[in-house]
């Protein structure tokens, strides 16, 4: 049987799959021979880069980080109750298919309302089994909700409506165990990308992939959480950047590029001045009108 390779359990807003082989092609030389045992991801989203490179390299231990509670959930479940997750969503799986299209749309409002209404009463602090049907709930609503987004409103309840996909895979069990396995020396932690300072050292590969700079008002998709990215967190992220510099780590950064809508916009050509900056090409592919999905430049930060 083909083994599954390890790749993201869920569709985020701003995933990196497409630019992997771009980011591969800059990894540091120390990390091909081994000379990097730790791998740090302050902003892990959905994970692409994480998975892609903790199932290539012989990292020692690995710590991701996202702000996003929902996220701190699914990946310590993944990594650590697998076998009821894959319970749940098969059980979820055979409720939504057996039923013919409007009464599919009900089922998913019906979980949409429990997973909002629950929100309150989950406890961060331990595990506890009512995590596990929540991220059940969370990968149910990604595979089957409008163009697979992640988005809460201001009270943070999540309001993406039902999509119109015939014949979602809510269940993956294949690949769940696959990422199940490669979490197992991963630390998972909430909270702002500056917690991960105390763990960043000469022997770390650390990438960061911050909510992006939104390249007009209507492209904006930082409201993954109820908290804002703007220029001053950009700013605050890129005197973050020199700091993990100065302790040795290698360092990569990826980011919109500005230049795309204003030849004169500098914005992050000043802020990571004293690095390497590279523009790659990339194709939007999270947008409502599909004649904006078209390629366009990102921008790769590097120390070395």
């Amino acid at each position: 049987m083909r083994e599954v390779r390890s790749k993201p359990f869920l569709k985020w807003a701003g995933g990196k799959k497409q630019l992997l082989d771009a980011f591969e092609s800059r990894i540091p030389m120390e990390l091909r021979e081994g000379g990097l045992s730790t791998y740090i991801e302050p902003f892990v989203g959905g994970g692409a880069v994480y998975f892609y490179l903790n199932s290539t390299f012989n990292f020692k231990s690995c710590h991701i980080f996202d702000i996003n509670e929902e996220l701190f959930l699914a990946y310590t479940v993944v990594r650590d109750d697998v076998d009821s997750l894959v319970n749940h969503l098969e059980e979820l799986s055979v409720k939504f298919l057996s039923r013919d299209e409007s009464s599919r749309k009900e089922f998913f409002y019906e979980v949409r309302d429990e997973f909002n209404q629950t929100k309150a009463e989950v406890n961060l602090n331990r595990f506890e089994p009512s995590w596990t049907s929540r991220v059940a709930n969370l990968i149910f609503l990604n595979r089957t909700c409008f163009n697979g987004l992640f988005r809460v409103n201001s009270k943070g309840q999540f309001n993406v409506p039902f999509g119109r996909n015939k014949n979602p895979k809510i269940l993956n069990a294949e690949l769940l165990y696959a990422d199940s396995g490669v979490l197992q020396n991963t630390e998972v932690h909430r909270g702002d990308f500056a917690l991960s300072a105390p763990y960043i050292s000469d022997e770390s590969f650390v990438y960061l992939d911050p909510p992006y700079r939104p390249l007009n008002q209507t492209s904006s998709f930082t409201g993954y959480s109820m908290d804002g990215f703007g220029d001053d967190e950009q700013r605050r992220l890129a005197r973050f950047f020199s700091e993990c510099d100065r302790t040795g780590a290698k360092l990569m950064l990826s980011n919109s590029d500005p230049k795309n809508t204003d030849l004169n916009d500098d914005f992050f050509d000043t802020l990571y001045s004293e690095f390497r900056i590279e523009r790659v090409p990339a194709r939007r592919m999270i947008n409502c009108d599909h004649t904006k999905r078209g390629e366009i430049n990102e921008i790769i930060v590097t120390n070395y």
